[in-house]
């Protein structure tokens, strides 16, 4: 393959990354109603911020121009605030 094939590849995968970027950005500011949300527990509000400090950190566990491990960390975490969203909306189930 000569060098048009690759550029055109980068810059599919680019651009794929950057919609995926910004449909996470859309989530990310969704989350933030949840996070004032007083029946939500602080250890998964603190998991939430702990993956933005993460994302937007320099250190990261896969170099940089390859962004799935700060992706997936923030998933992670919003997928944790919207379960302890989804619980504390549900009454309590008790029995008595």
């Amino acid at each position: 393959m000569d060098g048009k094939v690759w550029l055109v590849i980068a810059a599919v995968l680019a651009v794929a990354l950057a919609i995926v970027a910004a449909v996470l950005l859309v989530r990310v500011f969704a989350a933030r109603k949840l996070l004032l949300d007083a029946g939500i527990p602080l250890r998964d509000k603190a998991l939430f911020w702990v993956a933005v400090v993460y994302t937007i950190s320099p250190v990261d566990l896969v170099p940089d121009p390859v962004y799935l491990d700060d992706v997936g960390v923030l998933l992670l975490a919003l997928r944790s605030l919207h379960a302890a969203a989804e619980a504390a909306r549900r009454p309590a189930d008790r029995t008595v």
